[in-house]
């Protein structure tokens, strides 16, 4: 009987089991060889999915809207205006003037240094002046027609300016200078009629630029303009217009 040798062109299989535990160094750099790429690419593409879905969703109008919680809130707590009265008027504006004035107001003492007590304030007051006809206090016999009923003539009330309206948003404080003891006082208690003063000096110097800019005259001129092209279309050829003595 022949003896079979095994072929030596194989290699020798190793049967044995390695002993070595997971946390040995050979375990260690084999498991750092592992491709970790991989598992970022999966969270990356989770995350990707997610935020596609989500504005999916809002475009779609099917996420429900989130309240701010530390969102700034305004309460309005104020009463329900109260009408006191109602006045018919029948006044026919005819002209209004638009002025702007400088108030230049100071306030100081004799014998005291103005660094130490002095007010003073630059305004710009803006404001507007109606000039009106009121027609509602065209007497009885106000109004003539001829015989014929081809002329008409028509004594009016004079013009009259009415009450200055300031405009509060475009008038401002250009400068203002104020004394040491008229800084601390202010520390204090400031007098709220200090801005009071300067808008009621401001209306008197508006109200007297109306005066003197003829706006009366144009309201005059403009009343008598409309009644005569009004009357005029109604059939009357001569149209007279008076005014009484103011």
């Amino acid at each position: 009987m022949t003896n079979t040798e095994p072929t030596r062109e194989y290699p020798e299989v190793n049967t044995k089991t390695d002993d070595r535990q997971p946390d040995e160094p050979a375990w260690t750099d084999q498991a750092e060889r592992r491709p970790r790429w991989r598992g970022l690419i999966w969270l990356a593409a989770i995350v990707v999915v997610l935020v596609a879905g989500g504005f999916a969703l809002k475009a779609a109008d099917l996420l429900p809207s989130w309240r701010n919680p530390f969102a700034q809130e305004t309460t309005d707590r104020s009463q329900p205006p109260l009408l006191k009265s109602i006045q018919d008027l029948s006044r026919y504006v005819a002209a209004e003037g638009n002025f702007q004035v400088i108030v230049d107001k100071q306030t100081s003492r004799d014998n005291i240094p103005e660094f130490l007590l002095n007010e003073r304030t630059l305004f710009v007051g803006v404001g507007s002046v109606e000039a009106y006809v009121d027609f509602g206090k065209i007497g009885e016999g106000a109004i003539v027609e001829s015989a014929d009923g081809k002329s008409v003539e028509v004594k009016l009330p004079a013009p009259q300016l009415g009450e200055v309206n300031l405009n509060t948003q475009d008038s401002y404080i250009f400068a203002e200078e104020r004394g040491l003891a008229n800084r601390l006082g202010d520390l204090i208690k400031r007098d709220p009629n200090q801005q009071q003063e300067v808008y009621q000096l401001a209306e008197d110097k508006i109200k007297a630029a109306a005066v003197d800019s003829g706006l009366q005259d144009r309201a005059r001129a403009n009343t008598k303009s409309m009644l005569e092209g009004m009357l005029k279309s109604l059939g009357y050829e001569t149209v007279t217009i008076t005014y009484t003595t103011p």
